[in-house]
């Protein structure tokens, strides 16, 4: 990541190039305005030059000193009459003093530019006077000084542009501040991400209301959306690592397991065989021989962990399968004084899947919810048919997972049981999605129930 501060830089993005045009455009217009000014002012200069000439010519008063200071008066002018061949000055508004440092001839060769004295600039004009005698008439028409006409038509542009960057300042701070401080927050947010933090969103209070959504908070979007699949690609590969390694497991203990039921079934068959006639009317091996059928389903569920899609898919008829899964499971009921039974609608469906792997999950099952239930407790089973699909329900009244381990039953070496290992849920859940489906649990009217939901492509007709 980089260091620099995107306020800053977002500074010189934006606000640096608006102010910069600003005072291009204020030096344009104060250019544009004194020249303008002293043209309109030299122009001005010159119209009334030839206003006072015209007047002179129609005029036929004779020009003496009291009609040249009126002249004056009127029109803000000074007169200097002046003929080539006089070497001195004749009437005049000047002061003495003025025609001593311009001489009339001085000020004649001027005629059309612009002298200076004490401070005031005059535009110099010729004119003749239509009196009976003749007279040539120098017209010195006072221009005001260039930085007074500058600073005139300056300074409108001046406030104006003032106003403008006192404005455009704060306001351009206010909004790169606000942007970098969203632009800075997602970064730290994609820094958390880069770091492993998946799953955590961005909340952006600029950008939270749709009508209002801008870039960054599109950006924002974005970002949290990046970070949610990321955190679900996670748990998928975490969840697929470690169900390839329970899997592996299972497999390890099933192996074990099996080989143990085998010779346990052998020795029981052994024994059954060479003591027939003592044998005879004893339950015990009955009883061990059902003990070892819901071992082996046990097996069974853990083979379907470890080895996935390798068993095969037939017609299951829920009906004879949820009689088989009470009768493995009535044995452990009895002893655990818990009464079990099911309750199935006349007409169920027949359904596609792998008989071995269901039936297995279903006394897994049934018999978490003997241990769950008690002595004199009630355990269910039945069948949900619901829009779409159906629910294989086993139900009983105990009093419920333990609230601290609530949302990772299902996950693998989770139990609440001080003997189990936490593997039982784990394969209900591995045979569920097997099938397309989700194991759930919940509570309803103090009834604990574990649901295994299959989807409706599953069924193949409904059997009466």
């Amino acid at each position: 990541m980089s260091s620099t501060l995107p306020g800053r830089s977002l500074f010189r993005l934006l606000v640096m190039p608006v102010v910069g045009l600003v005072l291009v455009a204020v030096l344009a217009n104060v250019g544009f305005a004194a020249f303008f000014a002293v043209r309109r002012a030299q122009d001005a200069a010159r119209d009334q030059q030839d206003k006072v000439a015209k007047a002179l010519e129609q005029s036929r008063v004779t020009l003496s000193q009291p009609v040249l200071d009126t002249l004056k008066v009127l029109t803000g002018s000074e007169f200097v009459i002046w003929n080539a061949t006089d070497r001195v000055a004749g009437l005049s508004t000047l002061p003495r003093t003025a025609l001593e440092k311009h001489p009339p001839a001085q000020i004649a060769a001027a005629t059309g530019k612009t002298i200076t004295h004490d401070g005031q600039s005059y535009h110099i004009g010729v004119a003749k006077s239509g009196s009976v005698r003749a007279e040539t008439v120098l017209v010195l028409t006072p221009v005001r000084s260039l930085g007074i006409m500058t600073l005139e038509a300056i300074w409108p542009v001046l406030a104006v542009a003032a106003g403008t960057l006192l404005v455009l300042m704060p306001l351009g701070l206010w909004v790169t501040g606000k942007l970098a401080r969203r632009i800075i927050a997602v970064e730290k947010h994609v820094a958390r991400i880069a770091a492993g933090h998946f799953g955590e969103r961005l909340f952006d209070p600029a950008g939270s209301a749709i009508a209002n959504r801008d870039d960054i908070g599109q950006l924002v979007d974005g970002v949290n959306h990046l970070s949610g699949a990321l955190a679900e690609l996670r748990t998928t590969l975490v969840a697929g690592e470690r169900q390839r390694l329970l899997g592996q497991l299972a497999a390890g203990f099933a192996h074990e397991l099996r080989n143990a039921v085998t010779g346990a079934r052998l020795a029981i068959e052994l024994h059954r065989r060479r003591c027939s006639s003592e044998t005879a009317g004893d339950e015990s091996l009955a009883i061990a021989t059902k003990q070892l059928d819901i071992l082996e389903e046990e097996v069974r569920g853990l083979l379907a962990l470890g080895r996935p899609g390798q068993a095969v898919s037939g017609e299951v008829h829920l009906a004879s399968l949820f009689s088989e899964v009470r009768e493995l499971a009535r044995l452990r009921a009895d002893h655990a004084g818990v009464h079990i039974a099911y309750r199935l609608a006349d007409e169920l469906p027949v359904i596609i899947g792998r008989r071995e792997s269901l039936r297995a999950a279903l006394v897994n099952l049934a018999l978490n919810a003997i241990d769950a239930a008690g002595r004199e407790g009630d355990v269910c089973l039945l069948v949900e048919q619901i829009a779409g699909g159906l629910n294989l329900v086993v139900e009983d009244t105990g009093p419920g997972p333990p609230p601290e381990l609530a949302d990772a039953l299902a996950e693998p070496f989770v139990t609440g049981k001080q003997e189990g290992i936490g593997l039982g849920l784990a394969v209900v859940r591995a045979v569920a999605e097997e099938h397309g489906g989700k194991l759930s649990w919940s509570r309803r009217e103090g009834h604990t129930r574990f649901t295994i939901s299959l989807p409706l492509p599953g069924m193949l007709s409904v059997k009466s």
